[in-house]
């Protein structure tokens, strides 16, 4: 299942499909995208605080700023 929701300038995207590392369902992923970088830097500490970050925000050739992580709840 697959959802994208715009909410004010921000789209949201999100899957409920497995990650190879974890057998059957676990959770859910998400992609934020937000014009701003500064709000962009801002709502992926708040998104880390407690969990994990597997890659730190950062250019790539598809995004000026890009990142991952897993939140406390995983």
């Amino acid at each position: 299942m697959h959802a994208t929701l715009t909410i004010g300038n921000a789209v949201l995207m999100l899957s409920d499909g497995c990650h190879p590392d974890h057998p059957g369902f676990r959770s859910f992923s998400l992609s934020l995208t937000l014009n701003d970088r500064a709000e962009a830097e801002r709502v992926f500490q708040a998104l880390s605080a407690g969990g994990s970050v597997s890659m730190p925000l950062t250019q790539t050739f598809w995004s000026p700023c890009f990142g991952m992580l897993e939140d406390r709840f995983g």
